[in-house]
């Protein structure tokens, strides 16, 4: 199940398009890559690297986008807490010692019920980080060994190897029984690689994400608590981690035709980098400040392949978003990997305006929530990471093992919501390049009436049981997108408008 791209471009032959900016909200970008130099955005009003604000705006040197994640001497923050982690920072000396009995305000009681929920999470998370740190480690150790014995590059490593191995500890059996059995669905090589993945994985949930001592906002030297503040970071906007946002840029927008890596979605399109997101959670200052960035230097489409479940300033990125929406920009947000129900679960940011209390009060017209799908036309359909909302999530779209770009002009396939995003927003950019008259709004219509409907039962973790149910009973549209049905409809669209 793919969205028709090349169908698409062959209804569109023939017909002129305009340029299309789409900021990249992400953790970096490599604008370098062989794929991408050719279509990142580049503002021509900034000499590259004078160190003056040429243009203006406040933003010096920002000629392919702007980082919020770093200092004027170039310093950046590679890893932040969990947003979960911040909170309990900075709820945990006034709560920790409340009694049933202790006098709390409405507002307070809130606030402790709210700490007491995520001490629950917070617990059984570390639990789990320190589980997976020590074994991982462990395990790599062994493998490692194994390699060093075995005097061999782990691309040469076949099974026979293992098989012949003779081992000098009971670990050492283990971790080898353990590699055969991966051994059965793919190769030394790939099964080596994901346990280092496996391994910083833990590690930095343990040392950083979930460590409370572990602060790095100092880095970028703003006055945090000040929401209003727009000028701070630096012009970096690769940054020290730019694998996730390489990867989302590429299916948005990788030149196409050009016989190199991948073909993004995109044909027309100047991809702005805009560094928001740390290895951690995201901050919502940061996710305000760069959604306006992107608006006011010309964004039309804005992804955001990112979320989290908590948030400490819900009202300044409505304030943005509601920016956006005045200004005509759509945007394009990833539903989430934790195969929940975000009707239930809350997934920050999100398309409803809410007030103090966090009751509902709007719903913002110029957003789309996507989840993801695999290849398969069965009940695997659904990528089983994904999470989904009969109310809260728009769309679906291809996000299983999807080949796109990485730094150094690489080329991965990777999983998730965070790749089914950018595929609408590939095109979304797509019909705002062809149908420049269309607004945001439209745009958005558009794709929610021409997804493809999927006559087909999936399966879905609800309330922790496994459930068969159809894509409408999970979602506002029940499809997945189809960029050669959205190009018929707008087609359409334009000839009623006249």
């Amino acid at each position: 199940m793919g969205i028709s791209t090349e169908k698409a471009y062959e209804l569109l032959q023939g017909r002129k398009s305009t340029p299309v900016i789409v900021g990249v909200l992400d953790g970096g970008i490599d604008y370098q890559h062989e794929d991408l130099k050719d279509v990142m955005w580049v503002n021509e009003k900034e000499i590259p690297g004078n160190g003056i604000d040429d243009d203006g705006n406040g933003y010096v040197d920002d000629v392919h986008g702007w980082n919020f994640l770093g200092n004027a001497n170039g310093e950046n923050v590679q890893y932040d807490n969990l947003e979960m982690t911040r909170l309990i920072r900075l709820y945990e000396p006034k709560y920790i010692s409340v009694l049933p009995t202790t006098p709390l305000t409405e507002a307070e009681r809130r606030e402790f019920v709210s700490y007491q929920r995520m001490i629950g999470e917070y617990t059984s998370k570390l639990d789990q980080a320190n589980f997976g740190n020590i074994n991982y480690s462990r395990l790599k150790e062994e493998i490692d060994a194994v390699v060093k014995a075995l005097g061999k590059d782990p691309k040469e490593i076949t099974k026979a190897d293992l098989d012949n191995f003779n081992t000098t500890s009971d670990r050492q059996k283990m971790a080898i029984r353990m590699a055969k059995k991966e051994l059965e669905n793919t190769t030394f090589e790939k099964f080596y690689e994901e346990l280092g993945e496996g391994v910083e994985y833990f590690r930095n949930q343990a040392e950083y994400h979930l460590n409370k001592n572990y602060d790095s906002r100092h880095i970028v030297g703003d006055n945090y608590e000040d929401a209003t503040e727009r000028h701070y970071g630096n012009a970096d906007i690769k940054g020290p981690d730019a694998d996730h946002g390489t990867h989302v840029a590429g299916i948005i927008g990788a030149k196409r035709q050009n016989g190199i890596g991948i073909d993004g979605i995109a044909n027309n399109v100047k991809i702005m980098g805009v560094r928001i997101v740390p290895d951690g959670d995201e901050r919502d200052k940061d996710v305000a400040n760069g959604i306006r960035y992107a608006v006011d230097n010309g964004a039309k489409v804005i992804n955001m392949s990112f979320g989290k479940g908590y948030v400490y300033n819900k009202k300044t990125v409505d304030e943005a978003v509601k920016y956006a929406a005045e200004k005509d920009v759509l945007l394009v947000h990833a539903a989430g990997n934790d195969s929940k129900d975000n009707d239930v679960v809350k997934n920050y940011p999100m398309k409803y305006y809410t007030d103090s209390v966090e009751a509902i009060v709007g719903e913002a017209s110029n957003w789309i929530t996507v989840g993801a799908t695999s290849s398969k036309v069965n009940d695997e359909l659904l990528a089983n990471f994904s999470n989904f909302g009969y109310k809260s999530v728009d769309v679906f779209a291809p996000g299983v093992k999807i080949n796109s770009t990485m730094p150094e002009s690489k080329y991965k396939e990777q999983d998730g919501t965070s790749m089914a995003a950018p595929v609408v927003s590939g095109l979304a950019v797509l019909l705002r390049s062809y149908y420049p008259e269309l607004t945001a709004k439209e745009v958005k219509d558009i794709i929610l009436k021409s997804v493809t409907k999927v006559d087909q039962k999936v399966k879905v973790k609800i309330d922790g049981s496994n459930k068969k149910v159809y894509l409408d009973e999970i979602s506002v549209t029940g499809g997945i997108v189809n960029a050669y049905k959205a190009i018929q409809e707008a087609d359409k669209y334009i000839q009623t408008k006249k």
